[in-house]
C-alpha cells in the first residue's frame, strides 16, 4: 500500500486512493460501507488489474481508511462527489464501476452521473435502498429523529454505526421503485446465504435497470462478503469478460 495517493477536494480535504495507469477500460472499485482500499476484493481487482495493463482506480471515502473527514458525517451524495472528483482527475477512458454491498448503491449514482463514460457496472451484494428494506419503522423514527444506530457488527468487535445524515440522504435518493436510466452492461453476484442483504435484492435491481444486458449470477453457499478465493475467482472472470467484451 505504499503507493497511496491523495486527491485534495474543495475545502481541503485529502482523499486517498491508489491508481494504476493502464488501458480501457478503467476499473473503479466501491467499497462498502465503512469497508475502504486495503480490502481482499478490492486489492485482489487491483493488483489483477495492474498485472495485465488494466487501469483500476481504488478509493477511501472521506472517514474511512486513510482519507480524512468524520465518518459520521459521510453520505452517499458526498462520497459521490469523490469518486467523481477522481475519476475526472485521473481517467478519460471508459470506466467499469464496481460496487460492494453499500458501494453497489453508490456505482449506480456514479454511473447515472458518468453518462457515457460509463462501460458497465459489476455489483457485489449490493444493497441498493437500504436505508428503507434494511431498518424497521421503529428505527426510521429514531433516525428522523436525529439519533444514531448502532448494530450488532459481525465483522469487528465494534458495533456498526448508521448516522441521521447518511439516513436521509439516502431516503432522498432511492432506486428500486421506478426506473433506473442506465443501459450499460450489468453483472450482479449475490449470495444465497447472505444474511445481510437478501438475493432477491439483485433481482430486484435487474428489473429496475433500464439496460437489457443484465446478468444475475447466484452462488448458492456464498455469504454476504463473498471475498473467498472461489468468490474472488469469479469476481475477476466476469470483470475480465466483460472487460473483453467492450473492446
Amino acid at each position: 500500500m505504499s503507493d497511496i495517493q491523495f486527491h485534495v477536494m474543495p475545502g481541503g480535504k485529502r482523499i486517498a486512493y491508489r491508481y494504476a495507469h493502464g488501458s480501457g477500460p478503467a476499473l473503479v472499485f466501491l467499497p462498502g460501507y465503512m469497508s475502504d482500499m486495503a480490502g481482499g476484493k478490492a486489492t485482489a481487482v487491483f493488483e489483477w488489474a495492474r498485472a495485465r495493463g488494466q487501469a483500476c482506480l481504488l478509493l477511501d471515502y472521506s472517514g474511512c481508511g486513510a482519507s480524512e473527514g468524520d465518518f459520521a458525517d459521510g453520505t452517499l451524495s458526498l462520497w459521490r462527489e469523490e469518486v467523481l472528483a477522481l475519476v475526472d482527475a485521473l481517467i478519460e477512458v471508459p470506466v467499469i464501476v464496481i460496487g460492494s454491498s453499500m458501494g453497489g448503491w453508490l456505482m449506480l449514482a456514479v454511473g447515472q452521473t458518468l453518462g457515457g463514460q460509463l462501460a458497465g457496472l459489476v455489483g457485489l451484494a449490493p444493497a441498493p435502498d437500504f436505508t428503507d428494506w434494511g431498518r424497521s419503522d421503529a428505527d426510521k423514527a429514531q433516525l428522523l429523529a436525529g439519533e444514531t444506530i448502532y448494530d450488532e457488527n459481525p465483522y469487528g468487535p465494534d458495533p456498526t454505526p448508521l448516522h441521521p445524515g447518511f439516513f436521509s440522504d439516502g431516503q432522498a435518493q432511492l432506486l428500486l421503485g421506478g426506473e433506473i436510466p442506465i443501459t450499460a452492461p450489468a453483472r450482479l453476484i449475490h449470495g444465497q446465504r447472505d444474511p445481510d442483504v437478501s438475493w432477491d435484492i439483485s433481482l430486484r435491481l435487474a428489473a429496475a435497470l433500464r439496460s437489457d444486458d443484465v446478468q444475475v449470477t447466484l452462488v448458492k453457499d456464498g455469504d454476504h462478503r463473498l471475498s473467498r478465493e472461489q468468490d474472488i475467482a469469479l469476481l475477476l472472470r466476469t470483470v475480465d469478460a466483460l472487460s473483453k467484451g467492450l473492446v
